[in-house]
């Protein structure tokens, strides 16, 4: 009777321990708006995170970047009693030009390309990612503005290139003569690519597959060697800057593309995962805006509408777990974004759809969710149906 009566202790203790496996952890996250003016007071974010605490378990905060350091003192010395970690919201490749000069980074054809108004303070312009002054602006900001406010780490984001928004100049980037040196060292130069272009049009870019594991697999072999050498450079200059960082005894997160749109825009994921403590791919299926998947998709189509090959993607649970799947090779942490604010026409998401993502990214045994973009705003209902208590 002993025997069995343990045989069910051990069995409940084992049942307690997965469920507690497979519990999520969620790293939320705190738009201040631009430099100079933030959009919340101290006051104001610590009482929404702690209503939010009632909801779902906090492990992360991400907030920025305004240069206010009261806000984050004041919101780390909670964050810290609570137990959760405060990453810096930190701008690496755009975004910086209030506090710093930087060199644009320019298309094949030396244009800056178009920028993207979505919101004041966000015009996704980019910056040359192969200039070392770029580089130490970044590190700079850091240490100028932020190394005594009390972060645990940084989340670094805008590190790519433009993409399709600015059509194919977004993304056959950075032309500049450093970049050119870059290329060059990686075997690709940059007039063949120029040449191609001219010469096959968007055909250039046509591809002859897509697997999850692969990528898309492009035809044009100068094609191919171009994206994979812009991974080198952009992801490579990406991870200097965090390395830098984390000699600062700082944790790294970092803002992906979606494994199926991120090499076009220089992410290369076995190089940034070897760099950063936790990754968020922007598994945006309800976003019409940059990062959203299907908008970035839609605006590859539309800028090569003569390139073949590429399939009709339908964002659905299915697509989303083959994103979820590509990332599986990689050993950093996995926090899969889930775009949990809501906007008519930018991004339609409800209750039902934020707890189908977070469903699908559990199934695949990741660690948790980064609910984007800004928990200030995110409707109470959406962060209920994320919620695992009975």
């Amino acid at each position: 009777m002993k025997r069995f009566v343990f045989f069910l202790l051990g069995l409940l203790a084992l049942t307690a321990c997965q469920h507690k496996a497979a519990e999520p952890a969620y790293v939320v996250q705190v738009s201040l708006g631009s430099w100079h003016s933030p959009d919340y007071s101290a006051e104001q974010i610590i009482n929404r995170i702690d209503s939010v605490r009632q909801m779902i378990p906090v492990e992360k905060v991400i907030i920025g970047w305004s240069l206010d350091k009261d806000i984050y003192r004041a919101v780390g010395d909670y964050l810290h009693a609570k137990g959760i970690r405060m990453l810096l919201w930190l701008p690496v490749f755009a975004e910086t030009e209030e506090v710093c000069d930087n060199t644009p980074a320019v298309d094949l054809w030396g244009n800056v390309p178009a920028n993207y108004d979505l919101a004041a303070g966000e015009g996704f312009r980019f910056n040359c990612p192969s200039d070392p002054h770029n580089a130490a602006n970044v590190v700079a900001i850091y240490d100028d503005h932020f190394s005594d406010c009390g972060f645990d780490g940084v989340f670094l984001d805008r590190i790519r290139t433009q993409s399709f928004v600015s059509g194919v100049g977004g993304v056959l980037n950075c032309g500049c003569p450093l970049c050119a040196e870059r290329f060059a060292a990686e075997g690709v130069d940059l007039e063949e690519v120029r040449k191609a272009w001219s010469e096959k049009g968007d055909d250039f870019l046509s591809v002859t597959g897509y697997t999850p594991e692969s990528g898309f697999v492009f035809q044009d072999s100068l094609a191919a060697l171009f994206f994979e050498a812009k991974g080198h450079i952009v992801s490579g200059a990406v991870a200097a800057i965090a390395d830098s960082l984390r000699s600062r005894g700082l944790e790294i997160g970092m803002d992906l593309y979606a494994p199926f749109m991120a090499p076009f825009v220089g992410q290369d994921y076995a190089i940034l995962s070897q760099h950063a403590d936790f990754i968020k791919p922007m598994l945006y299926r309800m976003t019409f805006a940059p990062a959203g998947m299907g908008f970035e998709y839609e605006l590859l189509r539309k800028a090569v509408p003569e390139a073949s090959g590429y399939p009709d993607f339908s964002m659905d649970e299915a697509f989303l777990s083959s994103q979820l799947k590509a990332m599986e090779p990689y050993s950093c942490g996995k926090y899969p974004g889930i775009e949990i604010n809501y906007r008519k026409d930018i991004a339609p998401t409800s209750p039902a759809y934020v707890k189908e993502s977070l469903d699908e990214i559990m199934r695949h045994g990741f660690d948790g969710a980064v609910l984007s973009w800004n928990i200030m705003e995110a409707p109470d209902s959406h962060i209920k149906a994320l919620s695992r208590q009975d």
